[in-house]
């Protein structure tokens, strides 16, 4: 019998060799060039690369043509610039296009404030200005676009009340680092947003201190009740960078947050939260203000958003309820189509509401009209008026019914129910100033490394629904496997 015959890597045919090649990651694709000549000379197939370079940095054929380079080249020059934040560039960088292009048509002047990226130098420079690190994601997000310019409205969104207003602007790198902490009680933290309306700021902990989690960001709140001004409690709006500008951006583009007067409006609309009464469906969102809110004494502030929808033979009756602020109305709008029945038209006579706080208390009100008016809906007509509530518990429902009459028939009085909503504040932490008077017994009950980190810093107590739980998993990488990578491509670069 004879021996077989040796099989020899030059002697394979390409076409499966690439088929094998394009599973493989680009790290594994440059291990594999120093094994021979010829898997050398297929790990360079242009094919392979763009591939990857769709899947990284999301570049087009048109990105390659511009560029005038080869795939291969390509990914070289943008792993040599990006390849520290690998992880994170494409969530990002996909992030950015779905908001300006959601943007473009539906808010189009908050395009023209995004400002350019910032290069490696201005971020490491300030990094050295503030004595702090800044977080990989957070630098990854800058690379692409340097928040905004300081106009109105905010791209971080808006709310409008009688009375107040609010609308935040995502700071620039060197804005942000004006604004960096360093007083007792906000020690080494960074502004992500301004308000120029209310002074309000949401900020990033770039490290564990006075009760802060490293990298969360939220909402100061001082804690007005206590002596020692350093006794800030916080309304956490996110666990990392990456997590809270993704969520926001997921609730813009799917239309979560609406669309009013080209602002964006941070109110949230509950999964289930629609009833339909005969004719007319009723929807309801909420929105939680943390700048009119405090946690030391207990008082939340809620405005909902009530949208009322016909959906009989006479085509719709749409109402919207804005309900901000109690003194001059905001729009609460309502609008029954043109096309409706004349023998539709009815007026809203009455309301009433069940209210239900965490602590197990009942309230119910009822009174006539809605802000005292009483609007007549006819074909046509629309109608706009605003309200709010506020809490002493951090979690309450509400629920309730309007009572409306039919022109044509005033002895015609029926309900239109209006779904169980709930107002949830974030999140929020004590500072450790006030929870270290808490009894050891209570202490007792939890794991000490829930609350500690390796410095010895004690965490706040957390309290409240975590509606920040919800985002991307970890994607955590060690420095050395990237750093090792970035040094080859930059030799095959150089």
């Amino acid at each position: 019998m004879s021996a077989s015959a040796e099989l020899r890597m030059d002697q394979l045919a390409s076409d499966p060799l690439l088929h094998i090649l394009s599973f493989l990651g680009f790290r594994d694709l440059i291990h594999c060039s120093f094994v021979s000549r010829r898997l050398y000379d297929l790990s360079k197939h242009n094919p392979l690369w763009r591939s990857l370079c769709c899947k990284h940095w999301l570049l087009t054929e048109a990105d390659r043509l511009q560029s005038g380079a080869s795939w291969h080249c390509l990914f070289r020059r943008y792993y040599v610039d990006l390849g520290r934040y690998l992880q994170y560039y494409p969530v990002l960088k996909r992030a950015w296009e779905q908001l300006k292009v959601f943007l473009q048509q539906r808010c189009p002047r908050m395009i023209a404030s995004l400002k350019e990226g910032a290069t490696e130098v201005e971020l490491n420079d300030i990094e050295v200005q503030i004595g702090c690190r800044l977080p990989d994601d957070y630098r990854c997000s800058y690379r692409i676009h340097n928040g905004q310019k300081l106009v109105i409205p905010g791209l971080m969104g808006s709310m409008s009340l009688s009375n107040h207003y609010r609308s935040e602007v995502l700071l620039d790198v060197e804005t942000a680092a004006g604004g960096f902490q360093q007083r007792k009680g906000m020690r080494r933290c960074l502004p992500l947003t301004f308000c120029f309306h209310t002074g309000l700021s949401q900020y990033m902990a770039l490290e564990p201190a006075e009760g802060r989690r490293v990298y969360e960001s939220f909402y100061p709140c001082p804690d007005q009740t206590a002596q020692d001004p350093s006794a800030i409690d916080m309304f956490i709006t996110g666990s990392s960078f990456l997590q809270w500008f993704t969520a926001y951006v997921h609730n813009v583009v799917t239309g979560e947050y609406p669309i009013i007067r080209d602002q964006i409006f941070r109110y949230v609309h509950e999964d289930g939260c629609v009833e339909t009464t005969g004719d007319i469906t009723v929807s309801v969102s909420t929105s939680f203000l943390p700048e009119l809110s405090s946690v030391h004494p207990p008082h939340f502030f809620f405005t909902y958003r009530i949208r009322c929808v016909c959906l009989s033979l006479y085509q719709p009756v749409c109402l919207y309820h804005l309900l901000p602020v109690c003194v001059s109305p905001c729009p609460f709008r309502i609008e029954m189509s043109g096309a409706a029945s004349p023998e539709a038209s009815c007026q809203l006579d009455s309301r009433y509401w069940k209210i239900t706080t965490s602590d197990g208390n009942v309230e119910e009100v009822q009174g006539p009209g809605v802000v005292g008016e009483f609007p007549v809906m006819t074909p046509g007509k629309v109608h706009e008026y605003a309200s709010c509530t506020t809490f002493s518990t951090p979690t309450e429902y509400m629920e309730g019914h309007y009572t409306f009459h039919r022109l044509a028939n005033k002895e015609e009085v029926f309900h239109v129910a209006i779904p169980r909503f709930h107002m949830i504040c974030p999140p929020f932490r004590e500072p450790p100033v006030r929870t270290q008077n808490v009894a050891a017994s209570y202490a007792s009950r939890f794991d000490r490394d829930e609350f500690c980190d390796g410095d010895g810093d004690d965490f706040g107590e957390q309290r409240g629904i975590n509606m920040a739980g919800r985002g991307s998993s970890d994607l955590r990488e060690t420095s050395s496997s990237w750093k090792h990578d970035w040094q080859y491509a930059k030799r095959q670069n150089d």
